[in-house]
């Protein structure tokens, strides 16, 4: 067993999005070769209405899936194939655009005007980038949870993790999405398969990331133990931590607990060109989508009346 080293601990940057939606990307639009096959992760958390209510009005996807996780207030979304829904706390949507989809969300606020959650993309291999469009909706209340009797918490959004399956299939990365919550001083050492890159998103109180497998010490410590260096990191609220190579992960929460999402997949190990939310192989499958975007031919399944572009 070896204890995945942290390659390096950052924070989420402010950015804006769709009409005018204020939120954080933990990254997004850069090089993906250490988080293949995810493009981008974004926290969309808020208090502001005003910050939030324009959403994101109807844009085009192709190429990519999107998983959109709600954790307070709902998120509104419509689509071209004629789907209408809310999500709400605990929802979760995987939506994979395929060949061509148009899409909104329209965030609300809860009663006290908050609003918090997460969107992930995953890419889609080639063979895969022109397949039909569909959703998986899932309510809070169908996400498997497991309680450890030390207070460790985790919902198993997608794949398997201690002997439960998450509900959402059929995707062809084969993630792991598991939003997990470690009781205050408690120390947990987690599977990730090796083969899998794998990445840590705090969102709640702080904890201590190690390569080291005895008990943790002191923050931000590094020690040479024979021929190898122990390395101890702290992520508090809004850390992305991305992970070496290994087979576990281990993390040491703080005195506040520490609740994170530890997401993983198989690479795809293919060559990303993007336009937006548009991700293909190469930059003339690019031209072509924004030809049929402008010419109204993207949308190859479409509802009546639903918009083309």
């Amino acid at each position: 067993m070896s204890i995945r080293p942290i390659k390096r601990i950052v924070q989420s940057q402010p950015t804006i999005e769709g009409a005018g939606v204020k939120l954080r990307r933990a990254f997004g639009f850069s090089d993906t070769a250490e988080t293949d096959p995810f493009l981008l992760l974004d926290d969309f958390r808020n208090d502001r209405p005003a910050d939030y209510l324009a959403g994101f009005p109807w844009h085009p996807h192709r190429g990519i899936e999107t998983i959109t996780y709600v954790l307070s207030g709902i998120v509104e979304h419509g689509d071209s194939l004629g789907n209408r829904g809310t999500l709400g706390s605990g929802d979760v949507q995987w939506m994979t655009a395929g060949r061509g989809i148009m899409h909104q969300e329209m965030p609300q606020g809860d009663a006290q005007g908050r609003m918090h959650g997460f969107q992930l993309w995953a890419n889609l291999p080639s063979s895969l980038k022109m397949t039909a469009p569909r959703y998986q909706d899932i309510k809070g209340n169908e996400i498997p949870e497991v309680m450890e009797d030390d207070g460790t918490r985790v919902r198993v959004v997608c794949g398997d993790f201690w002997g439960k399956k998450g509900p959402v299939d059929g995707i062809a990365a084969d993630p792991r999405y598991l939003d997990i919550f470690v009781p205050p001083g408690k120390r947990k050492v987690l599977k990730v398969e090796v083969e899998r890159h794998a990445f840590a998103y705090v969102f709640e109180g702080s904890g201590i990331f190690a390569a080291a497998s005895q008990p943790i010490g002191v923050l931000s410590e590094k020690q040479v133990d024979g021929n190898e260096i122990l390395v101890r990191e702290k992520a508090g609220d809004r850390s992305l931590v991305l992970f070496d190579s290994g087979d576990e992960i281990a993390v040491q929460a703080g005195d506040q607990g520490i609740r994170f999402l530890l997401v993983s997949g198989k690479p795809i190990q293919e060559p990303v060109a993007w336009y937006g939310p548009i991700v293909m192989n190469t930059q003339t499958e690019l031209q072509q989508a924004v030809s049929e975007l402008r010419n109204g031919t993207f949308i190859k399944d479409r509802a009546p009346g639903s918009p083309a572009h």
